[in-house]
């Protein structure tokens, strides 16, 4: 019996009068499925499908208390079988914010999700999710010359090189983890928050891999988007209002902004290194291709702030030499 056969079983024995119909919904960059039942009546439900043997429901139902206690709009969850590893969750609908962003709607849209997060960033206390420390920031800046620069161009670092490349990193890092800590959703952008038709906005999913760590770190996932790009003046413009919303709140973000926006800048070079990392493993070694045409959009984000910060140009060169080998193969991304 395979995995949605199994699933339509479980939802059949919850609820033996009720027939439903089951269709996939969406998959992630993990191994996580999702499907939606429908029933005759018009209800709608997701059935969150994560093999046991490779994923974990638990965080993801950690989080969602946490989240939920934050007044944040999370999936409901409907019932759940961790021993399979199924979870029934409310219907946030197929409307992401990327599906509907524009320029008439994005303001409002930015507001509410800049809402969201302060709330969910007041709820914070240390000890309830794993911390992000050096061991796994470092470890995910390692995907950059692991799987970017090694597997996806090809390009094996010299032993100077490489230890540039590390004195860079603790550098970064050090500023990373000099933030305050709040919780840290880790993927806040605009495939994961919900355009929803009860104007509750944003409903916002995949959150298993939440931590406790920098506070800027949802932020630039929010405006340095690796699937939508804002001219600078308007990410600024939204920059500022969240720092104001923080302020007022009580939240900890720096009293300048100047000395905020670099931590914001920071971070956002921390993210983008590993995004680049795992787009490229996406692509060799899940064979998920598909996120190789949002390559170019996080490489903009990296140059853009290694430009502005002198310590940075040995990522610049490297970056160079990547793209050197791309237009002498002849590749497009």
């Amino acid at each position: 019996m395979n995995r949605q056969q199994r699933i339509t079983q479980w939802l059949a024995a919850l609820w033996p009068d009720r027939p439903f119909s089951l269709t996939p919904a969406s998959a992630d960059a993990s191994f996580r499925r999702y499907f939606r039942a429908a029933w005759a009546d018009g209800s709608t439900a997701i059935v969150m499908d994560a093999p046991p043997e490779l994923e974990d429901c638990r965080p993801w139902l950690r989080v969602q208390q946490l989240f939920h206690a934050a007044s944040a709009h999370v999936p409901a969850v409907m019932a759940q079988d961790l021993t399979n590893g199924f979870l029934l969750l409310s219907d946030l609908g197929n409307a992401t914010y990327l599906s509907v962003l524009n320029q008439d709607n994005a303001t409002a849209l930015y507001q509410d999700a800049l809402a969201a997060l302060v709330r969910i960033q007041l709820a914070s206390r240390p000890g309830v999710l794993p911390e992000y420390d050096h061991a796994l920031l470092k470890r995910e800046l390692d995907l950059f010359p692991d799987w970017y620069l090694a597997q996806h161009h090809q390009i094996t670092l010299t032993g100077a090189q490489r230890a540039e490349l590390d004195t860079v990193f603790e550098r970064l890092l050090a500023m990373n983890l000099a933030e305050p800590k709040v919780f840290v959703h880790r993927d806040y952008h605009s495939r994961n928050l919900m355009h929803l038709a009860t104007g509750a906005n944003p409903g916002i999913i995949d959150f298993q891999d939440a931590v406790y760590g920098p506070l800027s770190y949802d932020i630039v996932s929010l405006l340095k988007d690796a699937y939508i790009q804002w001219d600078e003046e308007t990410a600024l413009d939204y920059l500022v209002r969240y720092w104001d919303m923080a302020r007022q709140a009580g939240l900890p973000v720096a009293a300048d902004f100047g000395e905020f926006h670099r931590q914001y800048e920071w971070m956002g070079l921390q993210r983008h290194l590993k995004v680049l990392g795992i787009f490229a493993r996406l692509h060799h070694r899940d064979g998920k291709e598909g996120y190789l045409k949002d390559l170019p959009l996080v490489e903009h984000y990296v140059r853009q702030t290694c430009a502005r910060y002198a310590g940075f140009k040995p990522i610049l060169a490297l970056l160079d030499q990547a793209q050197g080998q791309t237009k002498e193969a002849g590749y497009t991304f």
